[in-house]
């Protein structure tokens, strides 16, 4: 009897694993909510003028606070604007799995960015109501409050919001403060919502790529490795101003020349070495900046992004000795300041990037390991939990842009990962 109750439950777990690996999401309803929720703030341009804290934020958040209701979520704002949808599990006594993005855009931005991971977390929530499954593990979906303008919403969730940052002015015109009170938050007892490590058993993303890897090759599903380590650095080459027509080639201490030679640089250098390391010089400034003035002073920005610190650092020595090499080539002086605007990287747990991979694989979708060269709310809550990320195509690597697109078949697929993946997960995690 003992063996016939055990073959029992194995088929019935493995049947209950099939059921689970084809259970597939509402494509075209969740393509009908994503196309109501960019009527919120649609500009003559195309583009969306949704940033967080404007009157368009709210309306888009109340409407998406109707969709959470409707597939049975108790929904709450928290005191940093969150919003917050839970779901019971079976089993009380297991942390919940949380999943989610944002809603908020940059100006002029466009309708797939953070809203493709929201409405498909919720999307998950309605397919599992309508095919009435109970997971073990309570369910958290989480709309964070302005993703774009500073991660502050997971910034508050993990315990790493400062008073500071509460000062800072949105692009809607108002401070973080004054905008998490007209969401319906309490920015003065902000610190009681932060979670600590181990209170969620994990944190899942679905977002766009945000870069054309996954479009140029015809692949169907990204398998986030983690989120890139930002760096800063300002390099400022100091010479001496003097007429541009009456100083000699030969007698000039012109500092724009090793600014030049450095910006070269940083391109060849960092193409040299294996790897998927990016740096940017986006912002140069020459003073006095006039055409007939040789500057007295060249400024310029760089930025490094990759996964790895030390990988970052040791690139930096590399060019940080040849910018001083340029500096004496040219007789001119060289300072350089690290700007404090690190962002840490955050890896992907390696069981849960397992998941996704052999997800995505069980529902016939091709994929590619990689790294987000952009910040998300996933890399926040990588500090307190085992985070994972899955990426869609998005159409020439186009973002942050009214020319953002996405199409339903890639929501639906990414989706879909989202809801097996989260289905495997809390068979998987105790």
């Amino acid at each position: 009897m003992k063996k016939l109750l055990t073959l029992g439950f194995i088929l019935s777990f493995l049947s209950t694993q099939s059921f689970a690996q084809q259970l597939k999401v509402n494509p075209d309803r969740l393509h009908e909510t994503l196309m109501k929720l960019s009527t919120f703030g649609k500009n003559a341009q195309g583009g969306s003028d949704r940033v967080a804290f404007s009157d368009f934020d709210i309306q888009g958040r109340n409407y998406v606070m109707g969709l959470m209701k409707e597939a049975g979520l108790d929904v709450s704002i928290d005191f940093a604007g969150n919003i917050i949808g839970k779901r019971a599990g079976q089993n009380p006594n297991l942390k919940p799995i949380a999943f989610g993005s944002h809603i908020d855009e940059v100006p002029n931005g466009g309708d797939y960015d953070g809203p493709v991971g929201s409405l498909s977390a919720i999307e998950v929530i309605k397919t599992l109501q309508e095919n009435s499954i109970s997971t073990q593990h309570p369910l958290e979906v989480i709309i964070f409050t302005n993703e774009e303008g500073g991660v502050i919403g997971s910034r508050a969730l993990v315990g790493s919001l400062s008073e500071e940052a509460l000062q800072v002015v949105s692009n809607a015109g108002i401070t973080q403060y004054e905008g998490i009170k007209k969401l319906g938050g309490d920015p003065d007892r902000i610190p009681e919502v932060a979670r600590k490590s181990g209170d969620l058993a994990a944190f899942l993303e679905l977002h766009i790529e945000q870069g054309a890897n996954l479009y140029n090759e015809k692949l169907d599903i990204g398998v986030v490795e983690g989120i890139v380590a930002i760096e800063w650095w300002e390099f400022t080459f100091k010479g001496f101003a003097n007429h541009a027509g009456t100083t000699p080639m030969n007698l000039r201490q012109d500092p724009m020349l090793p600014a030049a030679k450095f910006i070269l640089a940083v391109n060849e250098t960092i193409r040299s070495i294996e790897g998927r390391q990016v740096g940017t010089v986006g912002k140069i400034q020459a003073f006095p900046g006039a055409g007939n003035v040789i500057p007295a002073e060249v400024k310029l920005n760089l930025e490094m992004r990759d996964l790895s610190s030390e990988k970052i650092w040791d690139i930096y020595r590399s060019l940080e000795k040849q910018a001083h090499q340029f500096a004496e080539e040219f007789n001119v002086e060289l300072d350089i300041r690290h700007i404090d605007v690190a962002s840490t990287p955050a890896l992907a747990d390696p069981e849960i990037r397992k998941v996704i991979q052999s997800t995505a694989e069980s529902l016939g979708l091709s994929t590619l390991s990689l790294p987000s060269g952009a910040g998300h709310d996933a890399q926040e809550m990588a500090r307190i939990a085992p985070m994972g990320m899955i990426f869609i195509p998005s159409k020439d690597g186009i973002s942050h842009s009214p020319q953002e697109f996405s199409t339903k078949e890639d929501i639906a697929n990414g989706a879909n990962v989202l809801l097996n993946t989260i289905l495997q997960l809390d068979r998987e995690i105790k």
